[in-house]
């Protein structure tokens, strides 16, 4: 069996309700069910929350939310593989287990029907434990400055500051969209970043974190001109 995953805890901090707030017309986690719908690569799309008002919108667009998440792993410290370790454990304890399992974030408006088919066809061909979108950095991180505490700048690495940035390693960061993987994977804490995951790499126009109120505006505006460029090509 091929589950989807969704983690959305109630207790979002610094966006309120932040995995139901209107995002585009609808809650953002319907885009994140509609994706994993559309994909046709689940079995079982299921949210996993503590909290019954995201739980009964997520019903409405589709999902499952066979249990609530108990608070102890509801909190600000309760990561990713353990929500996907309690997910996966529940089905098994159901004599339901799951093969392969994506861990598809909430607030993922930009996640893709075909991105999320990609990825079960990465993970399969590659035969790696995961396989996860990740995005180019558009600055050489090698030459990043930190602000010191009077206000003054200075070079994390010095020695890199010269170099010309075509002469620099490409650096890649999680495109916080979605994790494909092995349900032993999962289970066993198979180390994600490493060699153990592949990557599938998206333009930097269709990832955008949301963790504050102006990443949010940011998501807004680029996801309506990536409408209006979609249906001015349909017209």
């Amino acid at each position: 069996m091929k589950v989807a995953i969704i983690p959305a805890r109630g207790g979002s901090k610094r966006i309120p309700r932040k995995n139901i707030r209107l995002f585009a017309g609808k809650p953002i986690i319907a885009h994140s069910i509609g994706a994993a719908i559309d994909s046709g690569c689940f079995d079982r799309v299921i949210v996993s929350t503590d909290d019954p008002e995201i739980a009964s919108v997520a019903r409405e667009w589709g999902a499952e939310t066979p249990f609530l998440r108990p608070s102890s792993i509801a909190d600000d410290h309760a990561g990713t593989g353990v929500v996907m370790k309690h997910a996966l454990k529940w089905l098994v304890d159901q004599g339901t287990p799951a093969g392969l399992a994506c861990c598809l974030y909430a607030t993922a408006p930009f996640v893709q029907a075909s991105t999320l088919q990609l990825g079960l066809a990465r993970l399969i061909e590659s035969d790696c434990s995961y396989s996860f979108t990740v995005t180019s950095f558009p600055f050489p991180v090698q030459r990043a400055v930190r602000i010191m505490g009077d206000g003054t700048v200075d070079a994390i690495w010095p020695e890199n500051i010269a170099r010309r940035s075509q002469d620099l390693e490409h650096a890649f960061h999680d495109a916080g969209q979605f994790y494909w993987g092995k349900a032993a994977a999962f289970l066993n804490d198979v180390v994600l970043f490493s060699c153990a995951s592949a990557a599938i790499v998206l333009p930097r126009h269709m990832v955008q974190d949301i963790d504050t109120l102006e990443d949010w505006h940011r998501a807004e505006l680029m996801f309506r001109i990536l409408q209006e460029e979609k249906e001015s090509r349909v017209s």
